[in-house]
């Protein structure tokens, strides 16, 4: 039998580890995300996949697509659709800002994060300009020298 006053285990944070190496992040934004019951439970369970997914602005909303959520095993016939686009939720403000960030050349918005929050999903959103490749080759050896540091530190 499970101890009542052990802490409860948080469900896993799902990170697009791929993006931040891919894109410089300069700003971040908390969403709400509007999901159905199948998803929150595929969600708390981690199987979700950021791959290729993107946010975009459409009359004045914010929208994620291409976010994978994995079908519920136990789900039945009404079970979601695993690609679905799927509405973001933030303060009309927050959403003014953004629109206005989106029209400056080269800025896209990147999903960073799927974790929950006080029982809500929330997605952390970045605004983002894409990399150039000599950029990502200083970014793979500034973590190559950063690991090498970790080692003689260790030894």
């Amino acid at each position: 039998m499970a101890d009542p006053k052990a802490p409860k285990k948080a469900p896993p944070t799902i990170q697009n580890r791929k993006a931040r190496f891919e894109f410089h992040i300069d700003k971040t934004w908390e969403a709400g995300i509007v999901l159905q019951g199948t998803e929150v439970k595929s969600l708390r369970a981690g199987n979700a996949n950021f791959t290729d997914s993107f946010a975009y602005m459409k009359n004045g909303e914010l929208w994620l697509k291409d976010l994978y959520i994995k079908e519920f095993e136990q789900g039945s016939y009404n079970n979601h659709d695993t690609r679905r686009v799927r509405k973001l939720l933030l303060h009309r403000e927050e959403l003014q800002k953004i629109d206005r960030a989106l029209k400056e050349k080269g800025f896209t918005l990147v999903p960073l994060a799927l974790y929950f929050k006080k029982g809500k999903a929330k997605v952390e959103v970045g605004l983002a300009k894409g990399k150039k490749l000599h950029d990502k080759r200083a970014t793979i050896a500034e973590r190559d020298v950063k690991r090498e540091l970790d080692r003689l530190k260790k030894s």
